[in-house]
């Protein structure tokens, strides 16, 4: 993967070219950014642009000084004005299909057998597959497609053992060994176990760790890694994106970027349902809670119960969306479609702005726990409940 595949960040790729350049590269990194930002993909093209041959730091180089030197310069001694992979050398193309010998990834996986303890290496072809078909895909759809369904994820002991003997060994092609960690939240006290390696690792040797929330990351493998933060995309970028890769309209675009909050994956997920579907659903849910009663909420809930929990997820966050255009509308007029802009108006005339901001909780609460198995048809009834005491009777809810 290369830097201009990528969407935005351009000031994160310039540091990127820069540590190398300047030599200021740790060798150990933490990419921390939120889902759907590309923090992945951008340690996935810094890979690639180490390891290319080209445009990359020269392999003779490294015979006689390291990419991580402390005297003097690399950057004086080669001049690299290039800022990104060629793309088009060997070693290139093996880490654009991700079989390049000398990157390594470990990522959260589940038991293959009863009984054996799971190995990034047994999911490698599902991993290919994962990162080309669905390049800002999250821990949640990474899981469904090794076919974990209501299983957690777990980087083990056994993982770490391995990837401390993958990186004792010397590199085969390149004059770097990498290693690419995805999601080091799920390693655990486990990750003790590299606490030597990090800090003090063979020669030419890079740890890219991935990760969306630091404080889940244990605080002594922190300390040892330089932070990179990536931040969410804004919604020009991601407007301009689902134009270009999905042909589009420019109003349609907009909105989903306006509703998925610097998610790129989020807005992706969200072009596959029609804002019509949302919005129906919407309704539906409101007039069962304010005028249909009880009857009409139980359909309600068990139609919603049936939809898959990313569909409620998606719903859940269209809601929220909505609540936080009628917050705004209060100040000023946000650019909404006419069927939002009529809804945003009702909906300022029916609740207050603390009865809103109760809701968006509720909402938020509801999509963690979806997130995490919760039985959506106990979680959408209850949810109903308390979404008729706050609009109803003004209750909010610890």
């Amino acid at each position: 993967m290369q830097f201009q595949s990528i969407i935005g960040q351009s000031d994160i790729k310039n540091k990127l070219v820069e540590l190398v350049q300047q030599n200021r590269l740790s060798h150990a990194l933490l990419f921390l950014g939120k889902e759907g930002s590309g923090a992945l993909q951008l340690a996935l093209a810094f890979a690639q642009y180490i390891v290319c041959e080209k445009n990359g730091l020269p392999r003779n180089q490294q015979k006689v000084e390291s990419l991580f030197l402390e005297e003097s310069s690399i950057a004086e001694k080669v001049k690299i004005s290039i800022s990104d992979s060629c793309g088009q050398c060997a070693a290139c193309k093996k880490a654009q299909q991700l079989v390049h010998p000398d990157i390594h990834f470990s990522y959260p996986v589940i038991p293959k057998k009863t009984g054996t303890p799971p190995m990034s290496t047994d999911y490698i072809a599902y991993w290919r597959e994962f990162i080309l078909s669905s390049p800002y895909g999250n821990v949640y759809d990474w899981l469904q497609q090794i076919g974990a369904e209501n299983k957690q994820g777990n980087i083990t002991a056994t993982e770490c053992n391995d990837i401390i003997r993958k990186l004792s060994l010397k590199s085969f092609e390149s004059e770097y060994k990498i290693l690419i960690q995805w999601m080091p939240e799920y390693l655990g006290n486990e990750g003790n176990k590299l606490l030597k390696l990090i800090e003090e690792p063979p020669p030419n040797t890079l740890f890219i760790l991935v990760a969306e929330n630091d404080s889940l990351i244990l605080p002594t493998i922190l300390s040892r890694c330089q932070l990179i933060k990536i931040p969410s995309l804004d919604v020009t970028t991601i407007e301009n994106a689902l134009i270009e890769k999905n042909n589009i309209q420019a109003d349609r675009a907009h909105q989903l970027a306006l509703v998925c909050d610097g998610n790129f994956r989020l807005a992706e997920k969200l072009l596959e349902q029609t804002e019509e579907d949302w919005h129906a659903l919407l309704c539906e849910w409101l007039n069962a809670l304010l005028k249909n009663g009880p009857a009409a909420q139980t359909k309600w809930v068990e139609e919603m119960s049936r939809l898959g929990r990313e569909k409620q997820k998606q719903f859940l966050y269209y809601f929220n969306h909505l609540l936080g255009q009628s917050i705004r509308f209060r100040i000023t007029e946000n650019p909404l479609s006419e069927k939002e802009k009529e809804f945003v108006i009702r909906l300022n005339k029916l609740i207050s702005i603390n009865q809103q901001k109760a809701i968006i909780e509720e909402l938020d609460k509801a999509a963690y726990y979806i997130e995490r198995n919760a039985n959506a048809k106990i979680l959408f009834h209850a949810l109903t409940i308390k979404l008729n005491h706050i609009i109803k009777d003004n209750i909010v809810f610890a």
